[in-house]
């Protein structure tokens, strides 16, 4: 009998994590309780193993409810986004620093030590990247969301070393393909471009058809969230650390996939409008060097027919 928590279960990668748990269990094992948190739900699940807890995973009697059942696994995903993060402090901490140290001390009164799985990000480097980005490279958050995230690792570190969890943190790269127009976010062009082209329906984007960036598909995303959740925790690093492997590629080599999939004229529908800002933030990626991450298990998509394939399929 297996209990997993999801908070953030109502997001993009969320919902995909739920959908593959729902399917086929943890480690081989299927699902007696699946609890899912996030601030509300669009309407009740059909499956009788999900209890949905609407509410802020700041609220100490949502966490206690939500591990009233023994918790086998907690996969953490819910933030506050970097650009709402930056607004509202208070806001940002109370979800990204605050509940996230909540969840981990909630957890210690639990017969057996938990896996906790806590998605932090690419952000934890900063603006400024060095020439290759690897394991060896030293975080320099330049927002309060990275900053955040940061700590939250080092907590997730250091909660497993007291024994409260068996942590493990991820750092991830922008996801594809969310749904819908991604309004107000900047990297929105980077999921835009699979649907909008798919259809068959014109796109401008901000950044140039040389713009290098780093992609990761939803569906390997999930795969590796889950693998991080069963691998033995003896393997991991001091700092339960890693970087998802990604695939490194210009915005130019992803149309040229979508094009070979789906039609030449695919490559007239798209207008390239660089905006100096998002191609800096978004379209300018060093190298990525992951071995330690691909040692564990860790995955990117292996090519970029296979990430419009599996970014196509969420």
């Amino acid at each position: 009998m297996t209990h997993v928590v999801v908070t953030g279960a109502e997001g993009f990668v969320g919902r995909a994590l739920v959908q593959r748990l729902l399917a086929q269990g943890l480690a081989g094992q299927p699902l007696s309780r699946l609890t899912l948190l996030d601030l509300g739900f669009a309407g009740p699940h059909a499956d009788s193993r999900v209890v949905q807890l609407p509410g802020s995973i700041a609220d100490a009697a949502v966490r206690r409810e939500a591990y009233a059942v023994p918790v086998d696994a907690v996969f953490h995903l819910a933030s506050i986004p970097g650009g709402a993060a930056e607004k509202d402090y208070a806001l940002g901490r109370s979800i990204n620093l605050d509940a996230t140290l909540g969840l981990l001390e909630d957890l210690r009164g639990q017969p057996v030590p938990p896996r906790f799985v806590f998605a932090s990000t690419v952000a934890v480097y900063g603006e400024k990247l060095p020439a290759v980005v690897d394991e060896a490279t030293l975080p320099a958050p330049g927002l309060t969301y990275g900053a955040h995230k940061l700590a939250g690792e080092y907590l997730v570190a250091d909660a497993s070393r007291l024994g409260w969890v068996q942590g493990c943190s991820l750092r991830l790269p922008g996801v594809v393909a969310r749904p819908g127009e991604g309004t107000g976010m900047l990297s929105a062009f980077m999921s835009l471009l699979f649907w909008r082209l798919a259809a068959g329906h014109p796109l401008t984007v901000p950044v140039s058809r040389d713009g290098v960036a780093w992609w990761i598909s939803v569906g390997r995303c999930v795969d590796n969230l889950l693998h991080a959740a069963t691998v033995d925790p003896a393997r991991f690093t001091a700092r339960r650390s890693y970087q998802m492997p990604v695939l490194r590629l210009t915005v130019g080599e992803v149309v040229d996939a979508l094009a070979a999939r789906f039609g030449a004229d695919r490559q007239a529908l798209v207008t390239y409008a660089p905006d100096p800002f998002i191609e800096r933030l978004f379209a300018n990626y060093p190298p990525l060097a992951t071995p330690q991450a691909l040692e564990l298990g860790l995955q990117h998509d292996g090519s970029v027919d296979d990430l419009v394939v599996r970014a196509l399929a969420c």
